[in-house]
This record gives C-alpha cells, structure tokens and sequence, in this order.
C-alpha cells in the first residue's frame, strides 16, 4: 500500500512522464483553465508570436508569453535597490516604483502596489491552486502573482518575475 507522499509523487511523475512522452501538450494544466474571457482580451500593443521571439530573449518569452517562472533568486532585480521605475520588458509600460519595493524574503522582486492602471489580474488556477495572476494591461505580459501577505498599506505582495520588467534608474 502507498502512503500519501508516495502516491503524490507517483502522481507528478506520470504526469511529468506524459508532458515528456507528448501525451499531453505543454502547459496544458494552465491552458486548460483559460477561460473564454481570459482569451478573448485585446491589449494595445500586439505582436506576432514570432514578433515577440524577436523583441525577447528566449527567457522573457517564456515568462511572459507563455506564463513561466523563473527560479527564485535568479533576477538581478531582486537586489535592485536604487530610485526608479520598474518597466514592463514587453511593451516598456511603467509597472512599478522603487518606493514600493520591499524584501518578501521569497527570491523574486516584490511590491506592496503597482502604479496607477499599470497592471490587470485574472483568477490562475494552474498546478491545483487558486492564485490571483498579475499581467500588464498594455501588452497582456505575464508578470507573476498577488498575494494577500505583504506589508502595509496595502497587506498586498505582488511577487513579480524580474525577468518580466527593467529597470529604470531615476
């Protein structure tokens, strides 16, 4: 008989056997749960997919256009500390100040606010949870997530990929 964690881990790795063996399609967990809303958004600035391939690294494609995360402690953002703006990569649409900055102690950029109509969320129901995805409302770019754990005055933590923005020295 399995135990728990042994049924679990028996559990992820035929899916992850299925996702290598091409009997299911990439992010098909995540696809799946888009709804016909989520689909049917216009942004102001849109490109081909091969448009897209062309204006970012393979890295930010990933994040951005097809809602990856990079590894936590990876971004050089995390340890940007000087007065700026942080910029959507996608589109250079002004996301959030340095003033809202604050160290989650989670290993990506975080943020208690973004700037005024910088960003729009949708409800992600990837990997078997409920999260709140943050994307910017110019380009539709995935950026990460919103939590309801962060500092005053908001309690919010906008857990962003650092890969996803630049930043803009004051």
């Amino acid at each position: 008989m399995f135990s728990r964690r042994q049924f679990l881990w028996a559990s992820g790795g035929l899916g992850v056997a299925a996702l290598a063996m091409g009997v299911l399609p990439k992010f098909a967990a995540r696809t799946a749960l888009i709804s016909d809303a989520d689909a049917a958004e216009v942004f102001e600035v849109t490109h081909s997919d091969s448009e897209w391939h062309t204006i970012l690294s393979d890295e930010q494609y990933e994040i951005l256009r097809e809602e990856g995360t990079e590894r936590a402690y990876s971004s050089p953002l995390n340890n940007e500390h000087r007065d700026g703006t942080f910029a959507c990569a996608g589109c250079d649409l002004p996301l959030f100040s340095s003033a809202t900055k604050f160290d989650s102690r989670t290993g990506w950029p975080s943020f208690w606010a973004p700037l005024d109509k910088a960003v729009a969320t949708r409800q992600d129901r990837s990997f078997g949870v409920v999260r709140e995805e943050v994307h910017c409302r110019r380009c539709g770019g995935h950026l990460g997530h919103v939590f309801d754990d962060g500092p005053k005055p908001t309690g919010l933590r906008y857990c962003m990929n650092g890969l996803a923005m630049k930043f803009q020295p004051v």
